[in-house]
């Protein structure tokens, strides 16, 4: 497996065939038991936030929503539209949305949201978190005057014009690139920034965490669920954690934002630097499959949560 994915990441250094593979890999998203192409996946990950949301004291109602790194299908921006929310920005390091592909499953959202469809479950998405205490359409979040506005023909109408003229004066959606840049977003202007298996791809969190902070309103808050698998690029989940620093860069290549290899413990601790509460932590545990004697030695420190939290789910609130 080293060698494989290290000649994976010599590939990305060669003149002609690098750019066409590092493209390739850009346009992944959804880490394990992804499906981002599917409207019910994407319905099932925005009631999960939302539900998580409810529970923790959140607003639920938030009129502008920032998604990080969506990739080609931005259904998870448009199941919070159909949910009331009023604007939606993407945001990502290239531009892969695909017009048609995107209509298609908005007009499969609309369904859902119309026949009150439960959550799918860990049944049809046995690997989609977070989990849920019930997984029954959340009708005391969104009842039937909400959605009644949210699904209106003339409003329906308006988002479909929206997929199709991004960024125009009266769109409801934006498509901005790259999201590295703080300054894509105006200060204070954002209730939730959210994110599905992203985070563990961004290799500067700090200054992540420090724009969400920025573009956040008070009371505003983060909502992110964070893979901390090797995503094949390894045997076992952890086992990209006994790659040295030296053989990792190797493996990455030219490849951006492929792994960041952060702990759980790396993104609490710069939400809590960045002035962030942690409102919900929830966190999937398995036994390592590399054991704490075993990793290189930038992780034979993690702490015994961080060696078996091979994904968690975060909110944090800016106060």
């Amino acid at each position: 497996m080293r060698v494989k994915q290290a000649a994976y990441g010599l590939a990305t250094m060669a003149p002609v065939l690098g750019p066409l593979l590092v493209r390739l890999r850009r346009g992944v998203r959804g880490g394990e038991g992804g499906g981002s192409n599917s409207a019910r996946y994407c319905y099932s990950v925005w009631l999960r936030h939302l539900v998580h949301a409810d529970k923790s004291g959140l607003n639920t109602r938030p009129a502008t929503v920032v998604e990080m790194g969506p990739g080609d299908s931005l259904g998870m921006g448009l199941a919070a539209l159909l949910s009331g929310s009023e604007r939606y920005y993407a945001l990502d390091l290239v531009e892969f949305a695909n017009p048609t592909k995107n209509l298609q499953i908005f007009d499969e959202l609309v369904g859902l949201f119309r026949r009150r469809e439960p959550i799918p479950d860990n049944d049809e998405f046995p690997k989609v978190r977070p989990p849920v205490e019930t997984y029954d359409f959340p009708a005391q979040i969104l009842d039937e005057a909400r959605l009644s506005t949210a699904l209106a023909e003339d409003r329906l109408k308006l988002i479909r014009e929206s997929i199709l003229n991004m960024g125009g004066r009266d769109s409801m959606i934006s498509y901005k690139t790259p999201w590295s840049d703080a300054g894509v977003m105006e200060a204070g202007s954002v209730d939730v920034v959210c994110s599905q298996a992203v985070m563990e791809h961004v290799d500067d969190l700090s200054t992540a965490y420090g724009a969400m902070k920025l573009w956040l309103k008070p009371g505003g808050y983060v909502s992110h669920e964070i893979d901390f698998k090797s995503h094949g690029l390894a045997i076992g989940w952890n086992g990209h954690w006994a790659y040295r620093d030296a053989t990792w860069k190797l493996i990455c290549g030219r490849r951006p934002y492929l792994l960041n290899r952060e702990p759980l413990s790396t993104h609490v601790g710069l939400l809590e630097k960045r002035g962030f509460e942690i409102r919900s932590l929830v966190r999937a545990k398995a036994e390592p499959a590399v054991p704490r004697e075993r990793p290189s030695p930038r992780f034979r420190g993690v702490s015994e949560d961080d060696l078996t939290t091979p994904s968690a789910f975060i909110q944090a609130s800016t106060g």
